[in-house]
């Protein structure tokens, strides 16, 4: 019978590692008492595709590390000022253009593209076929995809449900000239 874990070893692992954090807790006073010096900083986000928190903590000071420099003279892990600015955080706006995920599965007889665009509706999503390329404009997405040039464009169909856009390409191995196509979804 062939074993995946080894539930031992990784419970001996455990065990190590907690036996090495009941030490750090017993020779540091301030973490016993519950007193860490340090400053913390927790904040909220609630916005349209973000929720979470962001946490951003100092142990011991209030004052990040410098950078280290190794060609500075002075200590390389001299504190530096704490910058004034607030925590910030990566926001999207929803008039940003992004590239939606896809995956291609190139099969016998054809090529099917499934494209996750959530929120966008089917009358602003547009999908575009010639010779090699596939492109995909949508409202917030936009997506330029290779793929052969054997492909019919003329036989091209997709459809969109909840949020995923399918087109299937067939192939066609005696179709020698470019052509583009605009293919409806359905």
């Amino acid at each position: 019978m062939t074993t995946f874990f080894d539930f031992d070893k990784i419970f001996q692992d455990f065990n190590k590692i907690i036996k090495q954090l009941q030490g750090f807790n017993t020779t540091n006073p301030e973490l016993q008492s519950g007193k860490l010096k340090g400053r913390w900083n927790v904040k909220q986000i609630d916005e349209p595709n973000i929720k979470g928190y962001v946490i951003q903590g100092r142990f011991f000071s209030d004052q990040p590390l410098k950078p280290f420099d190794p060609f500075t003279p002075n200590n390389p892990f001299e504190r530096r000022p704490t910058p004034q600015r607030s925590l910030k955080h990566a926001t999207s706006t929803s008039k940003e253009i992004r590239e939606p995920l896809t995956d291609v599965f190139q099969e016998n007889k054809a090529i099917k593209i499934y494209v996750e665009l959530p929120g966008e509706e089917k009358d602003n999503i547009q999908v575009n076929v010639t010779k090699g390329k596939v492109e995909i404009k949508a409202k917030h997405f936009y997506k330029m995809i290779q793929v052969p040039r054997n492909v019919d464009v003329e036989k091209a169909s997709s459809k969109y449900n909840n949020g995923v856009l399918t087109i299937i390409i067939p192939k066609d191995e005696t179709i020698l000239e470019d052509k583009k196509s605009r293919i409806t979804i359905d």
